[in-house]
């Protein structure tokens, strides 16, 4: 089952806004890449552009972006006017191809963060910005999962803290499924509606919470 953050007629808008944000905020406004990454990941301009809010993946610029990102998080006005610019910075390219990971994958951008660093992004630029974008989310992919290696039904089952056992017996799902999916060796995404739904009200998650990207 694949799970896209919004619908794909807003990518190439959300990839615009948020490469030009990243563009303006670092090579105009002279702010570090990875600093501009957290505030961003931190603000409420990221949180809506994960929920797909048109009002800003395709109403709002990269510079009125990154403008209302620093503004919220460091209560700094930018006034600085964009340079002109013909070709695709080494900044645009990163939050070009981050738009895309994010709507791809349907993860957090904080997500994200945690697995790679701005620095190793800036690398990343100099051997994928002219191969596929496909490139690019496989290593990501790999980053994540090497920094999240639990399941999401591990992590909401500890968050919530309770046992396989008693997760098993609230939710009326066999143990031994419980632990399969845990330990990867079955499909939680190939799990029945019925199944995920039952775990979900335990945990007080939605079915989609506990599907594996």
């Amino acid at each position: 089952m694949t799970t896209r953050a919004y619908r794909e007629i807003y990518l190439n808008n959300a990839q615009s806004a948020l490469g030009d944000a990243f563009n303006y905020a670092v090579n105009d406004c002279e702010i570090d890449g990875g600093d501009f990454f957290k505030m961003f990941c931190v603000s409420r301009i990221c949180a809506r552009m994960e929920n797909g809010e048109p009002a800003v993946i395709s109403g709002m610029s990269g510079i009125e972006t990154a403008r209302a990102v620093v503004f919220e998080t460091m209560q700094k006005q930018l006034d600085i006017k964009p340079r002109e610019s013909f070709s695709r910075s080494k900044e645009y390219w990163i939050g070009w191809a981050l738009a895309y990971y994010q709507w791809y994958s349907d993860r957090k951008y904080i997500e994200i963060l945690n697995a790679v660093s701005y620095a190793e992004l800036e690398k990343m630029y100099y051997t994928l910005h002219e191969a596929d974008i496909s490139k690019f989310a496989d290593i990501i992919d790999r980053r994540i999962r090497e920094r999240y290696p639990e399941t999401k039904l591990k992590r909401f089952r500890t968050l919530y803290g309770i046992t396989q056992s008693e997760l098993a017996n609230s939710a009326g799902v066999h143990l031994r499924s419980i632990q399969m999916y845990e330990q990867k060796k079955k499909d939680i995404n190939k799990a029945g509606a019925q199944t995920l739904y039952k775990i979900s009200k335990v945990l007080g998650c939605t079915i989609e919470d506990l599907l594996e990207k």
